[in-house]
């Protein structure tokens, strides 16, 4: 019955802990999400008759060529910097006594083969807890991506990613966003730290990048289901 409940118990915490901390994604290149405009939406308007000059296609002699149509290219300069710093201390202590004693009856005093009725309790808890963190991040460097979208007001919706293939794995770097058309400057670039509902992911995949992930089992001890 023991080796019975000790198997239900290590297979019930071994299902939660699965459940809770789930396998991380694998990634792949050319991922649809970020894949550039089709070339079938970039077709040009049809030509109106009796009409040399198009509005939407016209370059000027004396302005900057600037990303401002869906498929046009622009480069996003990374200049990422982060850190940040958290502590975090708790104690609490809680201590009770508590005692009862039965007094004589008739000058005796009650009791079951010399055992009193006497009660007498004490009980203490304690805890203390403590938590530091400090992080910084940075990153830097350039990608090109494409214009995916101009939206009703003008701004434009960028995205794009970048695979390196090395001896030791692959490396990627990828970028999802919005960007004024003011911001582009006029070498036809723009800050990471101008890009709105940003998302930049830089990671990599193969057995160099493998070696340093936890396995399945010490994501289960470390998630914050685990009793201990």
């Amino acid at each position: 019955m023991y080796r019975f409940t000790l198997c239900f118990l290590i297979s019930l915490l071994t299902v939660t802990g699965c459940t809770s901390v789930p396998l991380e994604k694998d990634v792949y290149p050319d991922d649809p999400y970020y894949a550039p405009v089709s070339a079938q939406s970039l077709q040009p308007p049809p030509t109106v008759n009796g009409s040399l000059f198009q509005s939407r296609y016209s370059v000027g002699l004396y302005t900057d060529q600037q990303a401002k149509r869906a498929g046009d290219i622009i480069t996003v300069i990374f200049d990422e910097q982060y850190q940040s710093s958290k502590s975090a201390e708790t104690s609490a202590d809680k201590s009770s006594t508590s005692s009862a004693e039965v007094g004589s009856m008739m000058g005796m005093v009650p009791g079951w083969k010399n055992i009193g009725l006497g009660i007498d309790t004490n009980a203490e808890r304690e805890f203390s807890g403590k938590g530091e963190a400090d992080r910084s991040n940075s990153l830097s460097g350039q990608i090109s991506v494409s214009v995916a979208e101009i939206l009703p007001n003008g701004i434009l919706r960028i995205r794009g990613e970048k695979w390196l293939t090395l001896s030791e794995g692959d490396e990627y770097i990828r970028i999802t966003g919005l960007i004024r058309p003011q911001d582009i400057t006029p070498d036809n670039t723009v800050s990471s730290s101008k890009v709105a509902d940003a998302r930049i992911s830089f990671g990599g995949r193969g057995g160099l990048n493998n070696s340093t992930k936890q396995g399945w089992f010490d994501r289960i001890i470390n998630s914050p289901w685990w009793p201990m």
